[in-house]
This record gives C-alpha cells, sequence and structure tokens, in this order.
C-alpha cells in the first residue's frame, strides 16, 4: 500500500504545478495530462528520467533523503506535504527509516476528562487519531446536533460530516470542512497506513459517500489546529466560534475546545447551546467503546 500511496501522491502533486510556476518555458505542443511532464520535474530534481518513472510506477523503494528533498522543492510541497512524503518513503522503503506509529489509547485521561468540565460553556471533546469522540462536555456533544441519534461507538466527528444528514446543514461552509477531514485522514494514513480503524473507517466512507472518494483522490493533506468554523445549529442558530486543537500529552489524541468573544451574539449562542446541552451527555466520557479486537477489517488503504 505504502509503494501505492508513494506513487500516487507524486502525480497527484505533479499535476499541480505549471512550467510557469517554476520559471520554465510553456514547450511547444499540446500538454496530454495537467502539470508538469515527468522529464521536467526529473531535470529540474536533478535525477534521471526513468528513475523518478520508477519512483511513479512503484518499481523504486529506496529513494534517499536528498532526493526526497529535491522532489519537495520542485514539487513546490508545503511543511505539511513534505512531511507526507518523507512519511511514505519511510513506510514502503528500508525498515530503518521507518518509525513505527504508536498504538492508539482509547482510555481518557481522568486529568483530561477534568478539563473538559472546567472550560465552562465552551464545548470541548476529546478524540482519537481517527476522529472517534473518547469524551465531551455537554456542549460539545450538543454542538454536534443529532450525533446522539447514533449509538455512541459510531461516534466520529468525520463519519458525522459525510454521513449525518444535519451535518450538510449545520457546518455552513460544509465542502471546506468536508475537504479538511479528508485532509487530516491522508495525513493520518501517512502516519499510520496499517491502522486497521483508519482503514475501516476510510472503507466505509468510500462505499456510503458520494463526495468522499472524488476528495480522497486528491491526495491533499493537512492538519488543522485552530480557525474559525460557521454553524447554523438547529437549536441555537448561526453562530461563528474559535476553535483550538490541542495534543493530549503521553496519547494518540486530540483535546478540541470552541470559544467565542463574550459580549457577542456568537458567545450568547454557545451559552445557550450549553443550556440545552443535556447533563446526560457527560457520560459519554465512561461509556465503554470497541476494542480494534472487535472490528472486522474489510480492505485495506488506497
Amino acid at each position: 500500500m505504502a509503494q501505492t500511496e508513494i506513487s500516487t501522491f507524486l502525480r497527484s502533486r505533479r499535476a499541480r504545478v505549471q512550467p510557469s510556476d517554476l520559471g520554465l518555458p510553456p514547450g511547444t505542443g499540446a500538454r496530454r495530462t495537467a502539470g508538469l511532464r515527468r522529464e521536467e520535474v526529473a531535470a529540474i530534481a536533478g535525477v534521471s528520467v526513468d528513475y523518478y518513472t520508477r519512483l511513479e510506477q512503484g518499481r523504486e523503494r529506496n529513494p534517499s533523503e536528498a532526493v526526497l528533498e529535491a522532489l519537495a522543492r520542485t514539487l513546490l510541497l508545503g511543511v505539511e506535504e513534505r512531511e507526507h512524503l518523507f512519511r511514505l518513503a519511510a513506510h514502503a522503503g528500508k525498515p530503518r527509516r521507518a518509525r513505527t506509529a504508536s498504538t492508539p489509547t482509547r482510555q481518557v485521561r481522568p486529568a483530561v476528562r477534568q478539563l473538559l468540565d472546567t472550560v465552562g460553556a465552551a464545548p470541548a471533546y476529546v478524540l482519537s487519531r481517527t476522529n472517534d469522540l473518547l469524551a465531551s462536555n455537554p456542549a460539545g456533544t450538543a454542538l454536534l446536533a443529532g450525533i446522539d441519534q447514533w449509538p455512541a461507538p459510531r461516534w466520529n466527528t468525520i463519519r458525522y460530516i459525510f454521513l449525518h444528514p444535519t451535518a450538510r446543514t449545520l457546518f455552513v461552509n460544509w465542502n471546506a470542512i468536508a475537504h479538511g477531514a479528508v485532509a487530516h485522514l491522508r495525513a493520518m494514513a501517512g502516519i499510520a497506513p496499517n491502522d486497521r480503524e483508519l482503514a475501516e473507517l476510510i472503507a466505509e466512507l468510500d462505499t456510503k459517500s458520494e463526495e468522499f472518494p472524488r476528495m480522497w483522490r486528491l491526495h491533499d493533506v493537512r492538519s488543522l489546529s485552530a480557525g474559525r468554523k460557521l454553524f447554523d445549529h438547529p437549536k441555537v442558530g448561526r453562530m461563528e466560534l474559535n476553535y483550538e486543537v490541542l495534543d493530549v500529552a503521553g496519547a494518540d489524541q486530540r483535546l478540541v475546545v470552541y470559544q467565542a468573544e463574550p459580549g457577542t451574539p456568537d458567545y450568547d449562542a454557545m451559552l445557550l447551546l450549553n443550556m440545552l446541552g443535556s447533563p446526560t451527555v457527560k457520560a459519554l466520557s465512561r461509556l465503554a467503546v470497541p476494542s480494534a479486537d472487535t472490528l472486522t477489517p474489510r480492505t485495506a488503504l488506497s
């Protein structure tokens, strides 16, 4: 899988770079594909056309770090895309270069659960590597309107975005939110290509969502640590909230906290959301969730 991933990733990035982006003349004749030609990438990166062709065809498994750096510069990769390329090469190549991803835990520490209570009315929840909702305060669960209609083991924010009908209207900028979620999954697939739960989630979305397969083929890579989201909540109306994503030390988990400026309509809507949140949802952090052993693998990442 990893070798296929690095091949398709290189092709997808090559298609996005125009000759003019690198100061090259447009050349003569019609281009059969968008972006750079293989020979142009090879020339700028300082490798042979045959070598680069083998990379894109999955026949070269051990590119050096110097070659990867040259390709990252040539293809104008951002920081996260560059790191993704190196991870894919490590998993596909020499074992000494690959790093084993940490085994994720689904247990949320008591101190982290306490944080969910101490942030006050701010919606907050804890996510796993694959965005399973492991713990939440009342406002955090109420923010994802209708997710409590599903059994707790299916509470996953990316599944919610693509498969829950309320998500289409809750997220005013649904398309951008969905693209960001898929880019996050791509990044996770580079970190943990053999994660069974990740493969299960991708397989489910690929089968049940019309939009997901198209977005997945874009090979975008992104991690979100802060930003703003505009909601049109069915119970409190429109509100724009800032969010921060904080890594939980010693666990492959993230704490997500939403905030609004006090004294604004957004803050008032957030307070109302907290009031509407049922106290019973706090029990989520104590609900049993399925272990990896109870999940049945269906397909590998592709």
